[in-house]
């Protein structure tokens, strides 16, 4: 029988030509520090995103405390507010009757009386189109100032 004659194979270093086994073995060499350097790419990449998110969650835990505090600070305003707009229809209210009983007073007494008007912007602050001036009677206690002379 006869054998056959196989030619080596590439993989072999059996006898083959030293120049291709060395060019073989910085192949490899080269593609081993290749895929080393990826590796450490893809390292350093994970730790940049680990690094980000955790960052980015400790952001978001102040922008949560941020806005709580700035909530609870608003609920803090607007009780305040209501307390406010109660107390001015209450105060209102007050001018309203001291009004009347002026009116009465003018009426019985044949007196000249300054009666104050309550301003409608007093209700809608929003709308008043220049800053309310206090007169120096406004503050007076009792009926001094409110009758004229």
């Amino acid at each position: 029988m006869a054998s056959i004659q196989r030619p080596a194979s590439s993989g072999s270093s059996e006898g083959g030509d030293p120049a291709v086994d060395e060019r073989k073995r910085k192949r490899m060499e080269s593609n081993r520090e290749s895929a080393r350097r990826s590796r450490m790419r893809k390292q350093k990449q994970l730790e940049n995103l680990t690094e980000e998110a955790s960052r980015l969650q400790n952001e978001n835990v102040h922008l949560a405390q941020s806005i709580k505090a700035k909530e609870e600070a608003y609920v803090e305003m607007e009780a305040a507010n209501d307390i406010l707009k109660a107390r001015t229809m209450e105060l209102a209210d007050r001018l309203r009757f001291l009004n009347s009983i002026l009116e009465i007073a003018e009426d019985v007494g044949d007196l000249s009386v300054e009666i104050p008007q309550i301003p409608d912007l007093l209700f809608n602050p929003w709308q008043i189109p220049h800053p309310m001036m206090a007169s120096p009677d406004m503050f007076l206690h009792g009926t001094e100032g409110l009758f004229a002379s």
